[in-house]
């Protein structure tokens, strides 16, 4: 069952494939801001692991996220997500990210909460 507070924290280290430079975001050999919301979106997925009906899945509608720190290869860094809102389907997750040195990324993103296989006929359809 879903509840505001649901809240969960992954981590991981900074690789090489998730530069800016790699993921085509900018030409530096840090942290890129597409790595830093899929992470983002990994913690929010994970605040809400087992808590759906049987069939159900959520996917990313928004994020709204300022980066503002950067991250070197190698850097450990840990995204937590916090349902902070829920209205029917919609929900809300606080979101940020960290390092050792303090915050990187904070921001809002927004899930809906859909039937599974009804979604992948959908996006077949298109």
């Amino acid at each position: 069952m879903l509840e505001p507070g649901l809240e969960a924290t992954v981590e991981e280290r900074v690789t090489d494939a998730m530069t800016a430079a790699e993921l085509g975001s900018g030409d530096v050999p840090v942290l890129g801001t597409p790595a830093v919301v899929a992470l983002a979106e990994r913690a929010a997925c994970a605040a809400i692991d087992g808590r759906l009906g049987g069939g159900e899945t959520s996917v990313g509608t928004r994020i709204e996220l300022s980066h503002l720190a950067p991250t070197t290869v190698g850097g450990a860094i840990a995204a937590h997500a916090r349902l902070a809102e829920i209205d029917g389907p919609r929900l809300v997750f606080e979101v940020s990210v960290s390092d050792g040195s303090g915050e990187v990324a904070s921001g809002t993103h927004h899930r809906v909460v859909v039937e599974r296989d009804r979604f992948v006929r959908s996006a077949r359809g298109r």
